[in-house]
C-alpha cells in the first residue's frame, strides 16, 4: 500500500484529505508542522508527500528543498497562496504539482493518483533502462538510470524537473519545442501552473550546464518558438 505524508498545520483540512485518500487504499500519516513534517519527509517511509506552504517551525518551501536533495518522490503542493511568484517559486524548488485552497477532494486524489502513476513509470522506465546508455553532448553527460549530470566529470546536482527536461531535450536534440509542448510533456497536460514555469527551469538548467548563460551552447532559445538542444 502507497504510503502518504500530508504536511498540513489545519487539522480540519489534514483530515478531509486522509478521509479521502485513505478512501482510495492509500495510507495516511499527517504532521502537523513544519518541523515534524521535515523529519518524517526525509525519513524515507513515503511514496508521494501532500505540502503545506506555510507551516509554523519551519515553512514548506524548506520541506521542499530538503526533500529534493535526498528524494525524487513525488512532492504535491496544497497551498491558499496563489501568487504566479509563490507557485514558480516552489516549481523552481522540484514540487510536481500545485492545488489552490479551496481544492476539490475528489480532484486532490485524482492528482496523487496521477504523480503516484507517473512516478511508478518512470521508476520501471529507469530500471529497464540500459546501464550503460548515457546521453552526450560535448563535455555535458547525463545518465538517465542514475539520475546523474556531469559537465567536464564534475556532478551537477539538480532537481527532478530539472533533469527530466534535460533528459528529455538531450533525447531530442535539434528538434524545437514550445513551451506548452515542454509543460505538457514534463508536467503533464492536468498539471497546474504556467508555460512561464518551463523558461524558469530552462533558466536554471542554463545556469548549471552553461559556460556563458547569455549566448548558451546547449539550449537555444528560437524566438517565436521555442528551445532547442544543440544537434552535434
Amino acid at each position: 500500500m502507497k504510503q502518504i505524508l500530508i504536511v498540513e498545520d489545519d487539522r480540519e483540512i489534514a483530515e478531509l484529505e486522509r478521509d479521502y485518500l485513505e478512501a482510495s487504499s492509500l495510507q495516511v500519516t499527517i504532521a502537523g508542522d513544519g518541523e515534524t513534517g521535515r523529519r518524517e519527509a526525509l525519513s524515507g517511509k513515503y511514496d508521494l508527500v501532500i505540502l503545506d506552504l506555510m507551516l509554523p517551525g519551519c515553512d514548506g518551501f524548506q520541506i521542499c528543498r530538503a526533500i529534493r536533495e535526498k528524494f525524487l518522490i513525488p512532492v504535491l503542493v496544497v497551498s491558499a497562496r496563489q501568487t504566479d511568484i509563490d507557485k514558480i517559486r516552489v516549481f523552481g524548488l522540484g514540487a510536481d504539482d500545485y492545488l489552490t485552497k479551496p481544492f476539490s477532494p475528489g480532484e486532490m486524489v485524482a492528482r496523487v493518483k496521477a504523480r503516484l502513476m507517473r512516478f511508478d513509470q518512470l521508476q520501471q522506465a529507469t530500471k529497464a533502462a540500459d546501464p550503460a546508455q548515457s546521453l552526450q553532448c560535448g563535455n555535458l553527460r547525463a545518465e538517465p538510470l542514475t539520475h546523474r549530470v556531469f559537465l567536464d566529470d564534475r556532478e551537477i546536482t539538480m532537481p527532478n524537473r530539472e533533469f527530466e527536461l534535460l533528459i528529455f531535450l538531450m533525447r531530442n536534440r535539434g528538434m524545437v519545442f514550445s513551451r506548452e509542448r515542454l509543460f505538457e510533456e514534463i508536467w503533464g497536460m492536468d498539471a497546474i501552473g504556467d508555460t512561464a514555469t518551463v523558461a524558469v527551469h530552462i533558466n536554471r538548467l542554463r545556469e548549471k550546464i552553461e559556460m556563458d548563460t547569455g549566448n548558451p551552447y546547449f539550449i537555444e532559445t528560437i524566438r517565436g518558438a521555442g528551445y532547442r538542444f544543440r544537434a552535434q
